[in-house]
């Protein structure tokens, strides 16, 4: 790997929550254009990294550090985060009673142009955009007029979160168990626009606890996470290892 160009330095990180050390020394270098899969047991820090990534409140950083772009992550709010090009899937998407899908991801696009010195798009050019991200998520346009998530089914919070990705273009995208709860065709598509909205620009952040996620989406990267740190970093290989020989195989070697 390049040892220029990193857009994401994780160094010596410790995280806490409730006085209890989930996070206890996690190292992690993300480049653009690659993908990287976070692995491991449930209750190993998988999420726990993605929260505060995303800037989420009740988790406490006790050492370490995390460098986006050169610059210090941790001293930005969730919404600055997303506006310098971060976007967080989460597990469980979140409803929004009462504001319509078109509504809110028309508001979210338009904010983060405005930070970027861009005019707002005009409803002709939203239309289009919307119609073209749409279709990398095979997502019929009756979601649209609906409420964000409300009524959704497990597998449409995921490709609806997916369009919103892909309509607002992030730098850097941290999916947490994307996979989570989806059949094989929803996997198939959630994964087709995840793999669309690749770049040599921009880089991936993918964490799950099962490989087959990883058999359409394929990362540069694996690693695998026990106890609040990194045991092992490997390429695409580890996670046919994991698929076969569970992770007692890493554990045991600690």
């Amino acid at each position: 790997m390049n040892s220029d160009n990193i857009m994401l330095k994780i160094k010596g990180l410790k995280v806490s929550v409730d006085d209890r050390e989930i996070l206890t020394g996690v190292n992690l270098e993300v480049r653009p254009g690659e993908v990287h899969a976070i692995m491991g047991p449930n209750g190993s820090g998988k999420s726990t990294l993605s929260a505060v990534l995303a800037g989420k409140e009740n988790y406490k950083v006790t050492e370490g550090e995390i460098l986006y772009e050169g610059e210090d992550l941790l001293k930005l709010s969730p919404e600055e985060r997303s506006w310098a090009g971060i976007f967080l899937g989460f597990q469980y998407p979140i409803e929004i009673p009462g504001v319509t899908n078109v509504n809110f991801i028309k508001t979210a696009v338009n904010e983060h142009r405005k930070r970027k010195g861009l005019p707002e798009l005009s409803a002709a050019q939203f239309l289009k955009l919307m119609r073209e991200r749409m279709a990398y998520v095979e997502m019929d346009s009756s979601f649209t007029s609906r409420g964000v998530n409300v009524g959704f089914s497990g597998g449409e919070k995921k490709l609806n979160e997916i369009f919103h990705m892909a309509m607002l273009e992030p730098k850097l995208a941290i999916l947490d168990e994307t996979d989570s709860g989806l059949d094989v065709d929803a996997l198939r598509i959630v994964a087709g626009g995840i793999n669309r909205l690749k770049t040599p620009q921009n880089a991936t952040i993918v964490i799950t606890h099962y490989q087959r996620l990883l058999d359409y989406i394929v990362p540069d990267y694996i690693h695998v996470i026990y106890k609040g740190r990194i045991i092992k970093s490997a390429g695409r290989e580890l996670a046919l290892e994991i698929e076969e020989k569970g992770y007692d195989w890493l554990i045991n070697r600690q």
